[in-house]
């Protein structure tokens, strides 16, 4: 049987990295062109730059859940063996699934994050064109919560079917000698 244990902190893990993606989402910086006192040149001003911070957050949760899970799970590839059927098929297709939405979930955290914190350095004369003041494109943070959601979900279930097949698993179905007790 699964550890419920082991499965409801990897849900509470998922749940506050989703809620702290959603936030990074919901907080993205944003930059204004702004003239100098003298009004001779024109430069960027960001605001607050916390949503970086949570898109760190919902990655290092994220990681931690993923971890749990694989070391709980030994990885799918240390230990006994699982018994054929289709719990080992579901447990191969949705470890790699797992895999793939965590990979395209920490890239996007981890892309936003970096690019949410780059604050252009540039001025312009008065008169020339704005500068260019970059912020972070709309929905990177919500894509990885996005991924988030999903990999929280094909992990538990990934963990679950594992979990059946470890245990329904006969190293070597039966006695492995001849019986000859009865025979003296």
């Amino acid at each position: 049987m699964a550890s419920k244990l082991i499965l409801i902190i990897v849900f509470v893990l998922d749940v506050i990295a989703f809620g702290l993606a959603v936030a990074a989402e919901q907080r993205r910086s944003t930059a204004n062109v702004v003239q100098d006192k003298e009004k001779d040149y024109n430069y960027c001003v960001y605001d607050s730059d916390i949503s970086t911070g949570y898109g760190v957050g919902a990655f290092l949760l994220l990681m931690a859940s993923q971890t749990l899970i694989m070391v709980a799970s030994r990885c799918f590839c240390c230990g006994k063996s699982l018994s054929p059927g289709g719990s080992r098929a579901w447990t191969v297709i949705l470890f790699i699934i797992c895999w793939v939405f965590f990979f395209i979930a920490e890239v996007c955290l981890f892309a936003g994050s970096i690019r949410n914190a780059y604050h252009t350095k540039y001025r312009t004369m008065f008169g020339e064109n704005p500068p260019s003041c970059r912020t972070l494109r709309k929905g990177v943070f919500g894509a990885g919560a996005a991924f988030i959601f999903f990999n929280a979900i094909v992990s538990e279930l990934y963990y679950v079917f594992y979990s059946k097949a470890r245990e329904s698993f006969l190293p070597y179905g039966g006695e492995a000698g001849v019986g000859m007790g009865t025979y003296k």
